[in-house]
């Protein structure tokens, strides 16, 4: 099981394919486990990393609460412990915010950005609806199956959900087989309300990426149209039909999107 020592916790990792690293971050509540659809695509052109965020999966927790410039630090002291001095990084939701925190404070780390389904946060963050917010939110029954089966409106569209059953149900037995503590979650929430960079993304300097569902209804796609009006430079690349998780409900399409925007062929 491959970890380092990063920040202070020990962060499990894994890595495919060979070239210019490719950095991948997860959401609220995943792990590297989620990226099953991206890491065939990529690692054929890309050294692609995944890993666990501090405290899901086999990385340890450490002090809690954190907030998302940990996280980053995070991601940025395991690119230093595998010898890796600028990569490309993907965020998507909270990954998002950890990689708009690491392209902040670290821009000689990041060669291009990618930011999917995500916001600046802070109170011009345009919210799902409260009952969404509630429901996604809510610790209870948080590695139940139940649980598990009522998010998966919040994520997908429901076309998906009715004409992609088996995809459906795998999907659900990923998640049931990579259960996270409360405590993580509630901390995850905790620095997830605390983040606000809209005062500084206009500084971020590499060339960035963002990708949004147009049928998001968690991180509505109007706060990527923000993120995009501030970044400079920023393309905005709005995938139709796609719910908040875009690189799972029409993966083709978001994978096409990414490599032509890494400069890989597709």
């Amino acid at each position: 099981m491959p970890t380092v020592l990063a920040n202070g916790v020990r962060l499990y990792y894994e890595t495919y394919g060979t070239g210019t690293p490719l950095l991948l971050i997860a959401g609220l509540g995943v792990g590297s486990w989620i990226w099953y659809k991206q890491i065939p695509a990529f690692s054929p052109h890309f050294q692609t990393i995944v890993f666990d965020n501090r405290g899901i999966g086999a990385s340890e927790l450490g002090e809690a609460p954190f907030t998302m410039r940990t996280l980053a630090e995070d991601a940025a002291a395991l690119l230093r412990a595998l010898g890796i001095e600028r990569a490309h990084v993907l965020g998507a939701s909270m990954g998002g915010f950890i990689a708009q925190e690491l392209a902040l404070a670290y821009p000689a780390l990041v060669e291009r950005l990618v930011l999917v389904c995500t916001s600046f946060g802070g109170p011009n963050h345009v919210p799902a609806a409260p009952e969404i917010v509630q429901a996604f939110l809510s610790p209870d029954g948080l590695n139940t199956e139940e649980r598990v089966r009522a998010g998966l409106p919040i994520a997908f569209t429901p076309r998906f959900l009715s004409e992609h059953p088996d995809e459906v149900e795998d999907l659900v037995r990923r998640r049931l087989a990579h259960p996270i503590s409360e405590q993580t979650f509630l901390a995850q929430i905790q620095a997830v309300m605390a983040f606000n960079t809209e005062d500084r993304v206009s500084t971020i300097q590499s060339p960035t990426l963002i990708v949004t569902g147009d049928a998001d209804i968690l991180i509505p796609p109007e706060n990527s149209r923000n993120l995009a009006a501030r970044i400079p430079n920023a393309r905005l690349h709005i995938i139709e039909g796609a719910g908040h998780a875009v690189f799972l409900e029409q993966a083709d399409a978001f994978n096409r999107a990414v490599l032509e925007f890494l400069g890989a062929t597709a």
